[in-house]
Parts: C-alpha cells; sequence; structure tokens
C-alpha cells in the first residue's frame, strides 16, 4: 500500500506531501492492516548527509513515508517553488499516532537513548495517554543487532520506535526490516528525550514561529556545529534546488 500523492525531490531526498495529521491517519491504517513499512523523518542535516552519501539516500527513498521534520526544509521546498504542506514534527507525529492507537488492541516498543531513557519514556507516555500499551523498552547499547533483533521479537509490538540518531537508525531499521516481527518501524532521533523529560521541548511560542530549531541552540550551544548544516543546506538548494522537482 502506498501513499496516492505526489512527493517532492530536495537534493536527492523525497519528501510526501502530507501534512502531520494525514501522516499519523496513514501509520495507523499501516499497523491496523498489518502493513511492514518504514518511516523516517529527516530535517535537513540529514538530507545534506543523505546528499553526500547516496546509500543512506537510498535508504530514505525506499522507505514506505518520509515527512519533513525541519524548518528548513519547508523553507527548501519554497524555493524549488513545490511547497511542502507543513513541517511535520517527528514528536508531535508520535503523539497524534499514539493518541489514536491507545484505544486499539495495537502495540509499542521503544527501542533507543541511554539507560533507562526508554524506560521513563514509556512511563510518562502511558501516564499521557491511558490505554497505550507499550510492551517493551531497549537502550541504544548493544553488540550485535540480532541481540535487539531477538529481544523486539519476542514480543511481537506492532510499532516499533528506534531511536538512534541519524542515519544511525535508518541504517539499523533498513538492515534488520525483514528479520523483524514488526509492521511499522520509525526512525524517531532523540524522541525518548524529550518523552522521558530528560530534555525539554521548546515552549509553544517557539513552536508555533518555527523557532524550536533556535530554542536548542541556545538552549544546547554544543549543536552549534549541527546547525551549520542548515545554512549550507539553503545555500546548496539554492544552488542546485533547479536540478529537482516532483516525483510520484
Amino acid at each position: 500500500m502506498s501513499l496516492e500523492r505526489k512527493r517532492i525531490n530536495i537534493l536527492g531526498t523525497k519528501f510526501d506531501k502530507i501534512t502531520s495529521s494525514e501522516a499519523a491517519a496513514y501509520i495507523v491504517r499501516l499497523l491496523k492492516e498489518q502493513k511492514k513499512a518504514s518511516v523516517f523523518t529527516p530535517n535537513p542535516e540529514v538530507v545534506m548527509a543523505a546528499y553526500r552519501d547516496k546509500h543512506i539516500q537510498g535508504i530514505l527513498n525506499k522507505a514506505e513515508l518520509v515527512v519533513a521534520d525541519g524548518i528548513g526544509i519547508i523553507i527548501g521546498s519554497k524555493i524549488i517553488r513545490n511547497p511542502l504542506p507543513e513541517r511535520v514534527a517527528g514528536y508531535d507525529l508520535f503523539q497524534k499516532v499514539f493518541q489514536q492507537i491507545a484505544s486499539e488492541p495495537l502495540t509499542v516498543f521503544f527501542f533507543g537513548a541511554a539507560e533507562g531513557v526508554a524506560e521513563e519514556a514509556r512511563n510518562k507516555m502511558i501516564i499521557k495517554h491511558p490505554g497505550l500499551s507499550i510492551i517493551g523498552t531497549h537502550n541504544g547499547y548493544f553488540n550485535k543487532d540480532e541481540e535487539v533483533v531477538n529481544a523486539i521479537n519476542k514480543v511481537k509490538p506492532d510499532l516499533l520506535l528506534v531511536g538512534l540518531g541519524a542515519p544511525r537508525q535508518e541504517e539499523w531499521i533498513s538492515r534488520n526490516k525483514d528479520q523483524l516481527d514488526v509492521s511499522v518501524m520509525i526512525g524517531c532521533g532523540g524522541s525518548f528525550d524529550g518523552m522521558s523529560g530528560k530534555v525539554k521541548r521548546a515552549p509553544e511560542i517557539f513552536i508555533k514561529l518555527n523557532l524550536e530549531w533556535f530554542y536548542r541552540l541556545i538552549s544546547q550551544p554544543s549543536r552549534a556545529k549541527r546547525m551549520l548544516q542548515l545554512p549550507l543546506f539553503i545555500i546548496k538548494i539554492v544552488l542546485e534546488g533547479k536540478r529537482y522537482g516532483v516525483h510520484k
């Protein structure tokens, strides 16, 4: 089952033209129909990594759903005059999915982050979404893929969130997708840190003004080097944007 909508090509990475609500509904539909699928939420930093590494780009473009997590992606789509409808922040997307499946017989597994973070995220999400069934967690430290795959397959969740950071989480999902007894697998970046309360999200005003990136920068100055990818991304779009267009 594929989306019946067009995709936009941003420096070689193809994004679905979809809103956050539409993306959540699509993921829930995949879960209910037990369709195996991968979902990724790239920001400009990930798109730049994919631009330099065609292996990563190929993984992203084979996913059943790719949404724009980052205002830079939205700006880029406007520069090439094929605007995406809105930013689809991964954290908010997961909350919408959780809300919709809390009343369904669907289960979730959290994989990633530091010791204890996924467990705390699980506890917080169960309180926030009564009825949500998170049946297992595993931190992001492991020696072999099989160790984690076996732990996940033991409980057979419907939805797997993988928070190993990009592009490691996308590569892990791609490498293990066929061995996992899971329906939908989503790369969730640092969302477990936010869900657990370890890292605070930007105040609502920053989110509404599309300045969440700025709040992260001033609250975590160590991210400054990574943030430099945004202006580089915009410059690359301006210089090469005409090479890209709409792809079904």
